[in-house]
């Protein structure tokens, strides 16, 4: 039986998106844009599943398109990297591009990033030192995927599983940054420690910018954002409702039960810290500690947090993996289909029918979700989408 249980948020009544606005998100994408290879991501419309399920529309935003990174994560990347060659080189990101960080190289000599990630962070760090022709170190927690490591290590970053939970991979990340004077690039944000996180927030902007385009007049009234540490989702959070200031969606976060650290800050109003082995199909959202300045901006604009099983964010992969009708298929991996994953569920199961009402889902809502990852993990998708692990029974 699936578990899956909705928290509706008091916001703190602050509606100041800080550094997240639209405008500040155009910044971003012109950036991005100076990118080789770059291209926006797909929004696909489900129009069967949202027939299925009795509302107006059901739109994804595919990320295993990305850079053919197979994630979204090297948006974030791609741009605190760069912001913190700008600052060496005394410039301004808004005017330079990314082929500007190869014509000063050796003004810049070798600069070496280091952080911690479950699988995509941390390769859309080794991907954009590569291009740069930089280098990166890349530490993954205990239990980590062997594929996703291998797929950083291809890149040419110095990368190894390490013997510690999440947490502690970002804590030997910072040690060794300080160590050895190399540059710690994290996505999680602590007092003294906030500038990077907030670039790398930033970054993510450029996927809701390209989701908005994408919808054109077409005005999401509900958004499923899945959350980790909450960076991703606390950028998009205030984005979204910046950008729909005179109507903003509601904006749910979800989480694995068993990694619920943003969740429980939501019901204390306090940071909550999970300690120990976190272990969740979900790897991307396997984070014990919330990233500060993401979680300033969930209490902002987040209307709803949920926690859920493994096998709800499974159950997004097989809907996403075997579509309705003409809808097209989306490869989404077990942290990419956590949202659709708790919004077919809600909207499915009778069950949790006062979730459906407390969200005010009906005939008219229109939803977006993120995939923010494709395959990343093949064997476990096989094992999922083919084999059917992780079933939900009621």
């Amino acid at each position: 039986m699936a578990k899956l249980e909705l928290l509706i948020h008091n916001k703190n009544g602050n509606t100041d998106a800080h550094v997240f606005t639209k405008e500040q998100a155009q910044s971003v994408a012109r950036f991005h844009r100076t990118i080789p290879g770059y291209s926006p991501t797909p929004l696909v419309a489900l129009s069967n599943l949202a027939s299925s399920l009795n509302v107006g529309a059901f739109y994804v935003k595919d990320e295993s398109k990305r850079f053919d990174l197979n994630a979204f994560k090297v948006l974030g990347g791609s741009y605190c990297a760069c912001q913190v060659l700008a600052e060496k080189l005394q410039g301004e990101l808004d005017q330079m591009s990314f082929k500007d960080f190869l014509l000063y190289k050796q003004a810049l000599g070798d600069v070496t990033f280091v952080t911690a990630t479950d699988g995509n962070h941390g390769r859309g760090i080794a991907w954009t030192a590569n291009k740069l022709r930089q280098k990166a170190v890349v530490y993954m927690p205990s239990g980590s995927s062997q594929e996703r490591l291998e797929n950083i290590r291809a890149l040419g970053a110095d990368a190894d599983i390490v013997p510690y939970n999440y947490d502690g991979a970002v804590a030997l990340a910072a040690k060794h940054a300080e160590e050895f004077g190399w540059t710690f690039v994290q996505d999680t944000a602590w007092e003294g420690y906030e500038k990077i996180p907030t670039w790398i927030m930033q970054g993510y902007m450029t996927m809701g910018l390209e989701a908005v385009q994408q919808l054109g007049d077409v005005r999401p009234t509900h958004i499923f954002l899945q959350a980790g540490v909450g960076a991703m989702a606390g950028a998009l959070a205030a984005f979204f409702s910046d950008y729909y200031r005179d109507d903003p969606p509601v904006i749910t976060i979800v989480e694995p039960n068993i990694a619920d650290c943003v969740f429980r800050t939501a019901q204390t109003g306090r940071l909550q810290t999970i300690e120990g082995d976190l272990p969740t199909i979900m790897a991307g959202l396997a984070c014990g500690t919330p990233c500060s300045v993401g979680w300033e901006m969930l209490d902002r604009f987040a209307s709803a947090f949920v926690r859920m099983d493994d096998c709800v964010a499974a159950k997004g992969m097989r809907v996403l993996g075997a579509p309705m009708g003409s809808d097209p298929r989306v490869i989404a991996g077990e942290s990419g289909a956590a949202g659709v994953g708790c919004a077919v569920e809600i909207l499915q199961n009778e069950k949790f029918a006062e979730y459906k009402q407390s969200l005010g889902l009906n005939e008219n809502s229109r939803i977006l979700c993120i995939s923010t990852e494709g395959d990343t993990d093949r064997a476990m998708y096989q094992k999922i989408v083919h084999e059917g692990l992780y079933p939900c029974f009621d």
